[in-house]
């Protein structure tokens, strides 16, 4: 018979997660005076943070070039005129984007500058100026490993292989988290761990297990679910950002494996092979495109018709055809059989600049980017002697979890930062989202210090004991144990479907069907999803976090569909089988999902403007004073 026991811990303030949020939350809280702080994670060496990158991953801040001039206002107007995005927060994440830059830069992480040390940028994704840098294809881990230093120079406490699962609150304020020791897990033994909190920082990342095809390094799901369940509400869930990736090996194929210009080849069950971007358009229009897709990476529903056609030509492939489509590094593309003539003026440039007018793709990226061809053959994939198969998919959560300004949820004492808070609409300037992770999470950290006096939790002012509360949650836990195995079942087929129906196509009739389904196995998840014991806890936990989310992300999706169209990172299905167009609205509104009588619902809600300061010194001074001496005792 299996046994549940348990462990109770007690800390002012816990982070979750062990990404660039996550430690740069706990170091700001231990330098901004707190002691009874911990960071809590499933595993110290997961999350996206660490484990991902691009063909150059992108940091989003001021800038701050030797002649180009910048300014807090106009970075926030940016991000604001994403759409969607409260401008309170656009403000936030602007002005505070280079001292978190340097404090990285203080720290180690090796962003560029000439030699009198002046940070050099580019132009990304959305970002009418050149506030973009980089460390190079694993910026964010760079950041990750920089900030670990520090927290563990400050030894910190840690705790390990603790999966955190479902929130704890009362009247709306947070009391505290319910995790499983992963490290207790025996055929007749579970542990749970009942952490005791007035203030948490949830970073556990984007919501990745909502879908199949991902560039999620392999191992992370997100946890956005438990805070959603919780009662916390969601903002723009529906927005996501989806683009071309290879499968066996998750990484973006954007930038110069684009723009060397490979073959795209589909091939069906039988082993047929065919060159198929020629079947939608002209071999000129093919290479033109593809070439794009090196700027133009994320799936755009304005591009359509032009570079963001490749996607949908791979999407028709894979998704409706059933057949995998990969990328031929090895022979030239159709077209280029009489030279590179053929190519538009900005396409020929830029290979004529890069020296690269000649040979197979694999020679030009040889010569363009020999460190692309390494990054493969470091995970066992020689693109000099095989193909790489690709897929569109989903990259990073544009929505989330709904914050304020200090990153604080709709839950009093709860934030988000990173990744798993919406602090983004339809659009975002590339590699803001790093930019995000420490702005967020710093400013969640100074919140909590500026206004609160540390203490330790008190459990017995608690409606619910926490002995009581690990006897009902272990009670449902075994119950969920039994000699059916169907949850990781369950757990593809709906990824399956929402990759399919969901992503960057959505057919409304489909989000409805798949809603439904979702939202069944959400109430009858006791009875309907089972694992075989205790060990394959976790599979279970995390399946329904990820139906959880589903659920909302769908409602989301749907009530978008029906209020601005297709826009943004998707194309929405009409009755008629063509695409709906965008709907032009007069003012800027988010989407928020909330739960409601047990099922959740999703209205629009204007976003405030980017807040038009004064900067009078001594009236600043005034409220920074007041500010730093607003602490209370926590009640």
């Amino acid at each position: 018979m299996e046994k549940v026991s348990y462990k109770f811990l007690q800390y002012d303030t816990v982070v979750v997660g062990s990404g660039a949020a996550a430690y740069n939350a706990v170091d700001w809280l231990y330098d901004l005076g707190r002691g009874s702080i911990a960071l809590l994670t499933e595993g110290i060496r997961m999350g996206t943070s660490r484990n991902t990158g691009s063909d150059k991953q992108t940091y989003y801040k001021l800038l701050v070039g030797f002649h180009e001039n910048d300014s807090v206002h106009e970075m926030a107007q940016t991000l604001y005129d994403g759409e969607g995005v409260d401008g309170e927060i656009a403000l936030a994440e602007a002005a505070n984007s280079l001292r978190c830059f340097y404090k990285l830069a203080n720290l180690g992480v090796d962003f560029p500058t000439d030699e009198y040390g002046v940070f050099t940028g580019y132009k990304t994704d959305h970002d009418p100026r050149q506030r973009a840098t980089s460390a190079g294809p694993l910026t964010s881990r760079y950041m990750t490993e920089a900030l670990e230093k520090s927290v563990n120079r400050k030894k910190i406490p840690i705790l390990n292989e603790l999966l955190a699962f479902q929130i704890y609150e009362e009247d709306n304020k947070i009391r505290g988290i319910v995790c499983l020791n992963k490290e207790k897990l025996s055929d007749n033994q579970l542990e749970l761990v009942v952490v005791a909190a007035n203030h948490v920082i949830w970073c556990t990342g984007g919501p990745s297990a909502c879908y199949k095809n991902v560039v999620y390094p392999a191992g992370h799901t997100g946890m956005s679910g438990a805070l959603l369940d919780a009662g916390a509400w969601g903002a723009n869930l529906q927005e996501w950002q989806y683009g071309l990736a290879s499968i066996k090996f998750r990484w973006n194929v954007s930038g110069t494996y684009q723009q060397v210009l490979p073959r795209y080849v589909s091939i069906d069950k039988d082993g047929v092979e065919r060159e198929f971007l020629t079947d939608y358009m002209s071999g000129e229009e093919a290479l033109n495109l593809v070439f794009l897709k090196g700027y133009q990476w994320p799936f755009d529903a304005s591009k359509k018709d032009a570079s963001s056609r490749i996607d949908l030509c791979v999407y028709e492939e894979t998704a409706i055809k059933g057949r995998k489509v990969y990328l031929d590094f090895m022979h030239n593309p159709s077209g280029l059989e009489d030279g590179f003539g053929i190519l538009s003026e900005e396409a020929h440039n830029y290979l004529e600049k890069s020296n690269a007018l000649f040979g197979t793709p694999i020679e030009r990226l040889n010569h363009m980017n020999p460190l692309a061809i390494e990054l493969y053959k470091n995970h066992h994939i020689d693109l000099e002697k095989e193909m790489l198969e690709i897929s569109v998919c989903a990259q990073h959560h544009n929505g989330g979890i709904q914050v304020d300004a200090n990153w604080e949820t709709s839950i009093e004492g709860l934030f988000a930062a990173g990744e798993a808070a919406g602090t983004f609409g339809v659009h975002r300037p590339g590699g803001s989202a790093l930019n995000s992770t420490q702005v967020g999470s710093m400013r969640a950290a100074q919140h909590i210090s500026f206004t609160s006096e540390e203490s330790i939790p008190d459990p017995s002012l608690w409606k619910v004991s926490p002995d009581k509360l690990v006897e009902e949650i272990g009670s449902n836990l075994l119950s969920m144990i039994g000699e059916e195995n169907n949850a990781l079942e369950v757990r593809e087929d709906l990824q399956n479907t929402m990759s399919r129906v969901a992503a960057q196509v959505r057919d409304v009739r489909d989000l409805i069907e798949l809603r439904e389904k979702v939202e069944t196995y959400r109430i009858r998840f006791k009875e309907m999803v089972k694992v075989p014991n205790v060990r394959t806890l976790p599979i279970l936990l995390k399946t329904y976090d990820m139906i959880v989310t589903q659920c909302a992300v769908l409602e989301a999706m749907e009530r978008s569909a029906t209020i601005f169209g297709s826009r943004g990172s998707c194309l929405v299905k009409g009755n008629e089988g063509g695409y709906l167009p965008t709907k032009s609205l007069d003012q800027n509104y988010r989407l928020i999902t909330k739960k409601q009588e047990n099922r959740f619902v999703s209205f629009t809600q204007e976003v405030s403007p980017v807040p038009q300061k004064n900067d009078w010194f001594e009236t600043i001074w005034a409220d920074h004073r007041k500010l730093r001496q607003s602490k209370h005792k926590q009640p």
